[in-house]
């Protein structure tokens, strides 16, 4: 279980988060919604070690607030940040195999982990050679969540995987996302898109200016017509 307890983080004087406490059990797809600005990616960021926040954050055994990000992957907590950050110069096959760096001692398993990643994305293996920023939007995400998917995690931070991406890659992309989880991975996703999020998901929390303004499990929070008027548009 990824669960986070009482979490506040301040950028300078700003406070992006303000003693969020919430969770995702093992196997679960949840969803963090929100406009921007409500705290979504500092959650993520906060979770994976990328900004130092207060409180506690708890995978499994380890407590992560205190432990370095290569440390927090090693423990299975891995993020696909916003905007994909590839290297774009460097080949698709490149920028995947850099996700699986602190598993370099075993090359057998990242060699593994590397086909079942072209097995979820068959396109990224027919342009393994080429540049990742030659690209389109939606095969550059590919690789993104695939280099994420080399870390080997158990809980996966996704952070607005859909952003810029056409409505049908946006479907087979939460499609994917759908797949990875039934595998067996925890999903914690941050997303704009809150009805394809909702559609897969588990559970939801709505956040507004760094707290947790509302939750419950996904087909109640589809139908409830506050939710519908502010992210769905309906």
């Amino acid at each position: 279980m990824l669960k986070l307890e009482r979490v506040s983080l301040n950028y300078g004087s700003f406070r992006a988060l303000s003693d969020i406490s919430l969770q995702a059990r093992d196997g679960e797809l949840v969803v963090l919604l929100g406009a921007n600005g409500a705290g979504k990616s500092s959650i993520l960021r906060a979770a994976s070690g990328l900004e130092a926040a207060t409180g506690h954050i708890r995978f499994g055994k380890h407590e992560l607030i205190g432990m370095r990000p290569s440390q927090i992957v090693q423990a299975g907590v891995v993020q696909c940040p916003e905007g994909r950050k590839l290297f774009p110069g460097m080949s698709v096959l490149r920028n995947l195999v850099l996700g699986g760096y602190v598993h370099r001692a075993d090359s057998a398993g990242n060699r593994r982990r590397l086909e079942e990643i072209f097995g979820l994305f068959p396109i990224l293996d027919q342009k393994k050679d080429d540049p990742a920023g030659s690209l389109s939007g939606g095969q550059q995400q590919m690789v993104a969540i695939g280099r994420a998917m080399m870390g080997r995690p158990r809980a996966l931070l996704l952070d607005e995987p859909s952003l810029g991406l056409a409505p049908l890659v946006v479907r087979q992309m939460f499609d994917v996302i759908q797949q990875i989880n039934r595998a067996g991975t925890t999903v914690l996703l941050a997303e704009q898109n809150a009805f394809a999020a909702l559609k897969v998901a588990h559970r939801a929390y709505v956040l507004e200016l760094g707290r947790v303004a509302m939750e419950g499990d996904s087909d109640a929070l589809l139908r409830n017509p506050d939710i519908r008027r502010a992210y769905i548009g309906a």
